[in-house]
């Protein structure tokens, strides 16, 4: 099925929507169990974890973790924001960086300035938006526009804008009380429409899922083991601790098979790691490879990780030999959604 599809149906009683293209799955949101990234919280500081560097906060969906301490009193009123999911049994992931993002605009009360995606590479549409942000943007407050502003309305550019700026006015303002949620973090349909803004057919009507592919694409994440082209294979599995990626050769014995199976490995993984919704610690067991093709293979892996919508980080090789990346928690577990 050639074309983009975006299909918005349900998943375990929750938002799901998919992103198809050419009739394979590309991305995937589902709702999780906890607070949604991008919940805004006026939450009250409890006693700093000195050791931790760090201070629980209370909110009105359980306690929340900031990752810092200084400047902060207990009891203390903090607006903060919902980063990523939680693992199961920790706190809600926070931080006092709020920003209220939309499908054309993010206002940035924290970072003045006014900024256009590096994507939109036309200087005169580059100064065309930039005209747009100086008659829209909040006073004191920074904004971005973002990649889909290219080819968009600009009426309905400076009404994101407008709606925005209004929305970060009125929350930052709301500064005193008990704990209470600001603003509700998108859903996976929202999410959807915000950040997949490319030319698409949608298909918003019950069932979606089954039309599309997207339910046998997902019947195939449920294994562990992904074939690659050629004759080699990947496993993905899940540990307390983190996720291990196995890669292995198969029947190919050819002198360049460790090489081959782990280049495709790594240009698959983030998608893999994207639809099955892993992050955290993530590390890499290549198939054999001699040490002089390091370059080559981190050269792939970068080349694979800028291309992903999900924050990445190479920290580098074990002494052993493996990869390992740090990876943001933007969405939960698809096995903890589809249980």
């Amino acid at each position: 099925m050639k074309g983009t599809t975006i299909a918005l149906d349900t998943l375990g009683g929750r938002e799901a929507a998919a992103l198809m293209v050419d009739g394979r799955l590309e991305d995937l949101f589902v709702d999780g169990t906890t607070a949604l990234p991008g919940t805004i919280y006026r939450a009250v500081a409890g006693r700093p974890m000195k050791g931790q560097g760090g201070i629980f906060l209370e909110t009105p969906d359980g306690p929340a973790y900031l990752r810092q301490i200084k400047g902060i009193a207990p009891g203390q009123r903090l607006l903060v924001m919902v980063t990523g999911y939680a693992e199961p049994g920790k706190a809600i992931p926070v931080t006092q960086r709020v920003l209220f993002k939309s499908r054309y605009a993010i206002v940035t009360p924290e970072a003045p300035g006014l900024n256009v995606s590096k994507a939109i590479r036309d200087d005169d549409l580059r100064d065309a938006l930039l005209e747009i942000a100086h008659g829209a943007a909040p006073e004191g407050y920074g904004l971005i526009l973002r990649s889909a502003c290219a080819g968009a309305d600009p009426d309905e550019i400076a009404e994101d804008i407008a709606a925005m700026a209004d929305l970060a006015r009125a929350v930052m303002a709301d500064t005193e009380g008990e704990p209470e949620v600001l603003v509700e973090g998108d859903g996976a349909h929202a999410r959807a429409w915000r950040e997949w803004s490319m030319e698409a057919e949608v298909d918003r009507d019950p069932g979606a899922f089954e039309r599309h592919g997207v339910a046998d694409a997902l019947d195939a994440l449920a294994d562990p083991v992904v074939p690659l082209p050629g004759a080699g294979s990947m496993a993905v599995e899940v540990t307390r601790a983190l996720v291990a990626v196995d890669v292995n050769t198969g029947g190919d014995t050819s002198p360049a098979a460790g090489l081959k199976a782990t280049i495709a490995a790594l240009r698959e993984l983030p998608r893999q790691l994207r639809l099955r919704g892993l992050g955290g610690l993530v590390t890499v067991d290549p198939a054999p490879i001699p040490k002089k093709e390091r370059r080559q293979i981190e050269s792939v892996l970068r080349a694979a990780l800028k291309t992903d919508t999900v924050e990445t980080v190479f920290a580098g090789w074990t002494p052993l030999g493996n990869i390992e990346l740090q990876r943001k928690r933007d969405r939960p577990a698809l096995d903890e959604v589809t249980r």
